[in-house]
């Protein structure tokens, strides 16, 4: 494994911790929020640290018990992607901790060229998610779906969407040390300039708590998933990332322009944009089907 480049890593030397105390969590913490990482990742870094932490108990911090995390995630049927997320945040935690001797390797997964049909979001489906959300009488939700769906913003992104934003027609994205303008669609403009007038909300993010804070990730999640039932959609297709996934591919089907559409989701890398592009495996079997090389 490459050796550890973290510029921010600080240089401790290698030391037999018997245990990851919540106080070092929370310095672990503090240096990723100083990193610049977005809150949502802060949270999933802490989230398989304190996991982590939980196994090791009060053994030694060494690489046998890091390798043995790892065994354990595999041996729960953990998918790859959830192993890897877990081992990329173990991993930045051992650096942290001066530790980068106990790094483990991430798993090596082929690139998927379609997405499983229990995760794909369709156009129908979204729109009866949007009606869902009407029925109930819940404007916000069903505004805010639309946001992310007719934005392709991350939902960590949703405070951008702000009422001088919707004046403007055009919101400025500040995030993992990049920052972005999109332009936002007219018709959105006016819904949400409506939806601010009604709730009297002059400055400031649109989608908002009682309070007046921003909604956060878990909050939009959770509202997301109370319309499932009443939409007739399963609960594993319903998420708000997944209507960053339904601009994406509707998007590229509008233009056919990949570097273009790394621009507006921001990304650093095309291959980042090309997992956004992976069609269901209904509709590569239907291609595979229409090549009739079956004499």
């Amino acid at each position: 494994m490459k050796p550890c480049t973290d510029p921010f890593a600080p240089a401790a030397p290698p030391t037999l911790l018997q245990t990851i105390s919540p106080a070092r969590l929370a310095r672990f913490a503090a240096f990723l929020t100083g990193c610049e990482h977005s809150p949502g990742t802060v949270q999933n870094y802490l989230r398989a640290a304190r996991a982590f932490a939980g196994y090791l108990g009060s053994a030694p911090l060494t690489r046998e018990a890091a390798l043995g995390w790892k065994a354990s995630l595999l041996a729960a049927g953990r998918a790859a992607a959830t192993v890897n997320a877990r081992l990329s945040a173990l991993n930045r935690l051992l650096a942290f901790l001066g530790r980068a001797d106990c790094r483990v390797c991430l798993l090596r997964v082929q690139r998927h060229i379609f997405r499983p049909a229990q995760r794909q979001l369709g156009r129908h489906e979204y729109t009866r998610l949007l009606a869902a959300a009407r029925q109930k009488g819940d404007a916000r939700l069903s505004l805010l779906m639309e946001t992310l769906c007719s934005t392709g913003i991350r939902v960590s992104e949703l405070s951008a969407i702000t009422a001088e934003a919707a004046q403007r027609g055009r919101a400025e994205i500040r995030l993992k040390g990049k920052v972005r303008v999109i332009l936002l669609p007219g018709e959105l403009c006016r819904r949400l300039q409506g939806y601010a007038r009604r709730k009297g909300i002059r400055s400031g993010p649109v989608f908002c708590t009682r309070t007046g804070a921003p909604l956060g990730r878990q909050q939009v999640w959770r509202l997301m998933k109370s319309l499932c039932a009443a939409a007739r959609v399963a609960p594993g297709k319903v998420f708000p990332h997944n209507l960053r996934h339904l601009f994406a591919t509707s998007f590229y089907k509008a233009c056919r322009d990949l570097v273009r559409l790394a621009d507006v989701l921001g990304h650093s890398s095309l291959e980042t944009t090309r997992i956004y592009l992976a069609t269901s495996g209904e509709e590569h079997r239907r291609t595979i089907n229409r090549l009739r090389l079956l004499c």
